[in-house]
């Protein structure tokens, strides 16, 4: 999930692609209600998508388009089986176990890419911040919150993703988006609360495990 997001925001802005990210997410969570209702919320967001790409993606790059997708698709799965891992596993032992097995699967990856670069000591200390910061601090909070607070709550906070996404880009890396653009992440953001308290309503009230 991680490295199809990396490889999207080396082609696209931060902010349209956390919001065809949360895509899936978003799909997720319309296909366990099953409720017409559900349906029109998925509309919303594809209006969103078809206006974030409005003359084509040829803006967006296309692959960075197609890994922004991918990303969505891991993070649906992500949300899947960590409910299984969480509810298997004591503590954060299954989010360590996870942590480590996407370690090795990607090395390969990285050492073809980089090579002895991966040995350069300032290159390793950021990789190893990274780490931290973008993977292990972040799922460990995750895995506490969806233990105090009900899933759909946690999910509709992470439906705001796409707006952060896009101040950070517009604040720290400085990329300016269209009038149409920000309506288009305002759009899947709207959706993707809906389809999840559609959703919520669905399953009935739940206690904050």
């Amino acid at each position: 999930m991680n490295s199809l997001f990396y490889q999207a925001i080396e082609r696209i802005p931060l902010g349209p692609t956390v919001t065809l990210e949360v895509l899936g997410p978003l799909a997720l969570s319309v296909f366990t209600a099953r409720r017409l209702a559900s349906w029109c919320w998925a509309g919303l967001a594809l209006a969103g998508v078809a206006l974030l790409g409005q003359g084509g993606f040829d803006r967006l790059n296309p692959a960075g388009v197609a890994f922004a997708f991918g990303a969505g698709t891991m993070w649906a799965a992500y949300i899947v089986l960590s409910a299984r891992v969480g509810g298997r596993f004591p503590g954060a032992d299954g989010l360590a176990l996870a942590l480590t097995l996407a370690a090795l699967v990607t090395l390969p990856l990285g050492i073809v890419d980089g090579g002895a670069v991966l040995l350069d000591p300032q290159v390793l200390a950021f990789g190893a911040a990274l780490a931290v910061l973008a993977s292990g601090l972040p799922y460990t909070l995750e895995l506490l919150a969806l233990r105090r607070m009900p899933t759909a709550t946690f999910a509709v906070l992470m439906s705001l993703g796409p707006a952060v996404a896009t101040l950070a880009g517009w604040l720290v890396l400085r990329q300016a988006l269209t009038v149409s653009e920000c309506v288009a992440i305002v759009l899947v953001i709207a959706a993707s609360i809906g389809a999840v308290r559609v959703s919520a309503a669905v399953a009935g009230p739940r206690a904050p495990r």
